[in-house]
């Protein structure tokens, strides 16, 4: 057994042979008593999680203050408790010179103990440290130093990981604590979270930051989620907002954008109140206030507008109109003058003209989106007023082109009617349709696109009397080329409503060529005998139930960017790039798609189904364009037939091993540890953390699990929707209808399982695997010509070499004739 005055004696003999700098240092890093409990971090235990600027509630009138929590003092951070030099009760180590060599274990007086490596007397490579009150640190030592990469781990259940220097936490790595729900990831600087770094305050992770950080505060610019949903980002100072950022309050619909200063609004900045939309309206419904901010009211000049279009432009106090401003209602009139506690001086109103209007709204950061006021009075293409909404503003201009000019007027006026009499109607359809496929919108408005679009004319069998690219060029307008059949176009209710008219025009004017008035009749017509009966019965596969309309959605931009490539360009005006349904078969030929389930009988059976050849109308006409919604749809139907529950089946073994291997090697990445120099008095010991939060592993954050696909019958044909609701409530007609869901749910969860085979396994690396193909035929037609190339040159350069030799030959035989006739002589 070693005593304390010989390991004394020990220590002098090692500062005499040269090293007694080394132990000055891990003295003087090694410096304080050891303490019995865990050390709380003051600056964590203080740290506020939940505080959050209120949102200001809006009112026209008056708008109470924000208040904020005080401002707390951030508390001095301790440094890292150390040990000091504590006498060795026993050991069990081999020892060359007097100095422990190699793996042993010490126990040192007051029940700190280290197992691991020694060299030359001190704690020098691998090994765990463990204080008495159950700390204990894991990892590598220099010079009895903690260094490089190490695991501290308190009694309560805390837990960090990560870079270490000097026995302190330096670099990247991850805390945990172990009686809060608090976890930091990111950078530290000498025991504090310092740098680039995530933390979570709440179990459900609802509640975070991400971003700057300086001595354990939130400074620099970050992100900060609250448990309520509400969000900020941009600049912190001191652990609060401070600086330009942006908040939203989520919970109020409230939105502020500008200054900061100490947490709360100030300086410049926009506030928007947003309102819930009415059902199928096309208009931005919020207030909004644009101006100066003091200490979280409004204070000084800005400019209010309210949703209902009219707006103040003026001087503010205390969040009330106060001062010289003008204030424009919604039907144009404007009143300017002072205003006090809210409230103008003077009651008469004045007409305010058109061009200062127009200056104040063009002071406005309001967009929208290219529409008028609701209630503005728009003249229409014949210069008169009409008699619909600006939104309802359609052109008819080329319409009217068809119809003799003594007509028009009244034509104009006859078609407006019939507009106004299923305008309702309208409005629902355009809102339905527009809706489909889309995540629920936050103000209740949506926008519809053409792929939209297209699927309403196939619902209401448009297309049986023309084809949807025919329907386009009718029109297009003054579109691009390339956009004509552009399935993200956007189409307003106004041009959605213009669409029709001339769709109408074009199917029924035959019918009804010789009555008056012609375009109202026409529109009439295809009310009643095509929208009116089957609009909102939604067909066909993409939108067949919202879980695989979402789940096939990412699948449109590779499949618009593959139906582009193989688009050739129409042999009619405008001639612009189209697919026809022999490409599409030809396509599939060529990524080696048709098998024994999917023959090319079954995919022109296919094209029937998505509507894209109609044998009653067409015939087997394989010359029809088909535009991408057919395109889709009929690669989504060839996925249920190609794809069999043996090859799902074989692709989710495929994921499983990966995944197997992945988490193997995740496994032995984390747990390797470096092993370098370490050392013998005792190693610091860090504050405890209890700061609040789980931190997710990564393997919970990469890795995904596959969805086993339900039992399926060899039927793939859509499930119908519409089931009629059950009149008797008994309990079996209910556990039918549970059990019919079920089922249902689980042919889509099949039908999501085929398609994600298909596409990613089969049709994307085909598509990926004929664009190598095509350019390594290019690359041989370019060495084939310059191969050509080569040869004729190389025939040439020796047909000159030829021509060369027979001239020299030539011109020897001369000079031999000539020596021989003067030998002759």
């Amino acid at each position: 057994m070693i005593k304390g005055k010989k390991k004394d004696v020990k220590k002098k003999d090692a500062k005499k042979d040269g090293k007694k700098a080394a132990s000055e240092k891990s003295e003087g890093s090694l410096g304080a008593t050891v303490e019995s409990s865990l050390t709380t971090l003051p600056d964590v235990q203080n740290e506020s999680v939940s505080e959050e600027t209120q949102a200001i509630p809006e009112t026209p009138d008056k708008e109470p203050r924000v208040e904020e929590p005080p401002v707390q003092p951030v508390p001095p951070i301790h440094e890292e408790p150390v040990l000091a030099q504590v006498i060795i009760k026993s050991y069990e180590c081999e020892q060359v010179d007097e100095f422990f060599e190699g793996e042993g274990f010490i126990c040192f007086e007051g029940g700190n103990t280290y197992k691991g490596l020694f060299s030359e007397g001190r704690m020098n490579g691998e090994g765990t440290y463990t204080w008495a009150d159950g700390v204990k640190y894991e990892g590598t030592f220099t010079k009895n130093v903690p260094m490089h990469k190490g695991r501290y781990t308190w009694n309560d259940g805390s837990v960090y990981e990560g870079s270490i220097q000097d026995g302190l936490r330096h670099g990247y790595g991850v805390f945990r604590s172990g009686t809060h729900p608090f976890s930091y990831t990111g950078y530290w600087c000498n025991g504090k979270r310092h740098g680039k770094g995530f933390v979570y305050y709440d179990q459900e992770q609802t509640s975070w930051y991400s971003g700057d950080w300086v001595n354990n505060v939130r400074e620099g610019w970050g992100l900060r989620r609250y448990r309520s949903g509400n969000t900020y980002e941009g600049q912190w100072k001191k652990n609060l907002r401070h600086g330009h950022g942006k908040m939203r309050w989520l919970t109020d619909n409230q939105e502020y954008a500008g200054q900061w200063e100490c947490g709360i609004q100030h300086g410049s900045g926009t506030h928007r109140w947003f309102s819930k939309r009415v059902a199928m309206s096309q208009y931005s419904l919020w207030n909004e206030y644009v101006g100066d901010f003091v200490k979280g009211e409004r204070h000084g000049h800005g400019t209010f507008i309210y949703a209902d279009g009219s707006m103040y432009c003026g001087e503010w106090v205390h969040n009330k109109r106060q001062g010289k401003g003008i204030f424009v209602f919604k039907n144009g009139h404007a009143f300017q003058g002072e205003f006090v506690n809210d409230l103008p001086v003077k009651c008469p109103i004045r007409r305010g003209s058109a061009v200062k209007d127009k200056k104040l709204r063009a002071t406005s950061t309001r967009r929208h989106s290219g529409t008028k006021l609701k209630n503005t009075i728009t003249l229409n293409y014949l210069e008169e007023i009409s008699v619909l909404g600006s939104d309802t503003d359609f052109d008819l201009s080329l319409l009217l082109d068809f119809l003799p000019r003594e007509d028009r007027e009244e034509e104009v006026k006859q078609v407006q009617l019939g507009l106004l009499r299923y305008i309702s109607e309208l409005r629902e359809i355009y809102y339905f349709y527009s809706s489909l496929g889309c995540s629920p919108s936050p103000d209740g408005t949506y926008v519809m696109t053409k792929l939209q679009f297209w699927r309403f004319l196939k619902d209401c069998e448009f297309h049986l009397s023309k084809t949807l690219a025919e329907m386009d060029r009718l029109l297009r307008g003054d579109k691009p080329l390339k956009d004509i059949h552009h399935p993200l176009e956007i189409l307003l209710f106004r041009t959605f409503v213009s669409n029709l008219v001339h769709l109408a025009f074009h199917i029924y004017h035959e019918e009804f060529k010789d009555k008056v008035p012609h375009l109202q009749r026409c529109f009439l017509e295809i009310m009643s005998r095509n929208v009116l009966p089957f609009a909102c019965c939604v067909q066909g596969i993409l939108y067949s139930s919202e879980e695989f309309t979402s789940s096939v959605k990412s699948y449109m931009e590779k499949c618009w960017e593959i139906h582009g490539d193989f688009c050739r360009p129409c042999p009619r005006p405008p001639f612009e790039p189209t697919m026809k349904l022999r490409q599409f078969l030809w396509m599939l030929d060529d990524f080696k798609l048709l098998s024994e389930q999917l023959t090319a009988a079954r995919v022109l059976g296919i094209f029937v189904k998505v509507g894209a050849s109609l044998p009653d109308i067409h015939g087997d006409n394989l010359e029809l364009e088909m535009v991408f919604l057919e395109f889709f749809e009929a690669l989504l139907e060839c996925a249920l037939v190609y794809v069999t529950k043996d090859m799902i089946l074989k692709k989710e073994a495929q994921d499983n091993q990966k995944r197997s291997s992945f988490e193997i090697r995740f496994s032995e990445e984390t747990s390797a540890v470096s092993f370098t120099e370490h050392s013998l008095p005792q190693p610091p010991r860090p504050h405890d953390d209890t700061e609040p939060a789980h931190h997710p592993s990564l393997l919970e954050t990469l890795l995904s699990f596959s969805v086993t696909p339900g039992e399926s019958k060899d039927d793939v044909s859509l499930p119908n929707e519409d089931v009629k609701e059950e009149q008797d409530s008994c309990p079996e007609n209910e556990l039918t209808d549970e059990a019919q869901e079920d089922e249902q749910k689980e042919l889509f969860s099949f039908w999501i399982c085929k398609v994600e085979t298909f596409f990613t396994t089969k049709f994307f690396p085909a598509f990926e695997h004929e664009i190598v193909l095509r350019d390594k035929r290019k690359e041989m037609k370019k060495q084939d010509a310059a191969l050509a190339g080569l040869r004729k040159t190389q025939a040439e350069e020796l047909k000159r070499l030829i021509a060369e030799k027979e001239v020299q030959e030539k011109a020897k035989r001369q000079e031999a004739a000539e020596a021989q006739t003067a030998l002759a002589l």
